[in-house]
């Protein structure tokens, strides 16, 4: 089966949504399908996935990402595909997977970080007038109200949400495929190993309780609302021995002053990116990740895979994966730190942390292949239903 795959950025640098893309690709050609992915992002070809880089100049970022959408579509049409299986919007395909969520949701989101309501209305007119952020939605809306519309493949249960909610997508056009990642199989020596070499690195004693946030986006992660928990924590006496390292890219000038000013500068770490994220997770005891925002958060899951729970919140739909109280804990509120704090105060108890690891461990993993081979069977579905 050949797949034509459209998505405008591969680049694992620019977040989890790219990295999880790559991985989802690496899948697919493993089960032999042949892949034509077309994209702006200039990642080598290999064999089993042809890769062709559109250029979509402009004078803006809005029209580029327009151009690419149309250059791209007529690429997947003309390359001889069974199915055109687009992530970024595409009006020629005959798959739409929003591994980022639905631009709708998104804008919302995004406004729901401002922490009053003057702010949310200045956000508001501010998205007004994102001239690509328009576009794309516009682009979304109409593609999924398309006389011959797409199967709509969602991540999980929160984006099954958001395209009835926003775009009126009916229940039989989507098809739940809960996202994955790939298998921790790393050994019991090797996790030990990780852990002494991240801990001493980063002057963290075998006895300190770890907890971890990986993130690039600082605001949209709730990078804030942890510092918060961290002082909350501090000045009821209840911080114990608790460390936080933040790995992730964003500048973190403004971050350290922020830890500083809340006297929590000597609990909290920003350490930058890394390309030994799995390392991070042998190190940690938890991860932290109040997120405003994640369609379906790769590093939830990866926490879990790794073995150890997660705390997140109802807007993450990789909270599906946590059973509150037993494998971690899920906020309704990002903005919440006196919460976020009382979960993290329930994790420096060292029997909380054994029963919740113990459970971790025998739960069934999200795996990237798994979901490959889902993703494959609605292909060869769909290829039967075009063949009628």
């Amino acid at each position: 089966m050949k797949v034509a795959l459209i998505v405008e950025w591969l680049d694992g640098w620019r977040g989890g949504a790219e990295t999880s893309t790559q991985q989802f690709i690496h899948e697919l050609a493993d089960l032999g399908v042949r892949l034509e992915v077309i994209t702006r992002s200039h990642i080598a070809s290999r064999p089993g996935v042809a890769v062709q880089t559109i250029r979509a100049g402009g004078p803006s970022r809005a029209l580029q990402s327009l151009r690419f959408s149309r250059l791209a579509d007529q690429a997947a049409s003309r390359c001889g595909a069974d199915v055109i299986h687009a992530i970024s919007p595409s009006l020629a395909a005959n798959v739409y997977q929003p591994r980022g969520g639905t631009y709708a949701e998104t804008i919302l989101r995004n406004r729901a970080l401002r922490r009053t309501r003057a702010g949310r209305m200045l956000k508001h007119l501010a998205q007004h007038v994102n001239l690509k952020q328009r576009l794309l939605l516009k682009l979304e809306r109409r593609m999924l109200a398309r006389p011959d519309p797409p199967v709509v493949l969602a991540l999980s249960d929160y984006v099954a949400r958001q395209l009835r909610d926003h775009y009126g997508v009916p229940a039989e056009r989507i098809r739940k495929v809960f996202n994955g990642v790939q298998a921790d199989d790393a050994d019991a020596a090797t996790r030990a190993q990780h852990r002494h070499e991240v801990r001493e690195l980063y002057a963290v004693r075998a006895d300190d309780v770890l907890a971890l946030c990986v993130a690039h986006n600082f605001h949209l992660k709730g990078v804030r609302t942890l510092i918060d928990a961290a002082a909350v924590l501090r000045s009821s006496r209840r911080q114990g021995a608790l460390k936080i390292l933040v790995v992730g890219k964003a500048r973190t000038a403004p971050w350290v002053g922020l830890v500083r000013r809340r006297g929590v500068d000597d609990l909290v770490q920003f350490v930058g990116p890394t390309q030994r994220i799995q390392q991070f997770y042998h190190a940690a005891d938890f991860l932290a990740h109040p997120t405003f925002y994640d369609p379906c958060s790769r590093v939830v899951l990866e926490a879990l895979a790794s073995g150890i729970p997660a705390i997140t919140t109802r807007y993450d739909g990789a909270a599906e994966m946590v059973s509150e109280g037993q494998t971690g804990f899920v906020l309704d509120a990002p903005e919440d730190a006196a919460t976020l704090a009382d979960r993290m105060g329930r994790m420096l108890d060292d029997a909380t942390r054994t029963r919740m690891r113990a459970a971790v461990g025998i739960q069934p993993a999200a795996d990237m292949r798994r979901h490959a081979a889902e993703v494959l069977a609605v292909y060869h579905n769909l290829r039967k239903g075009l063949a009628r």
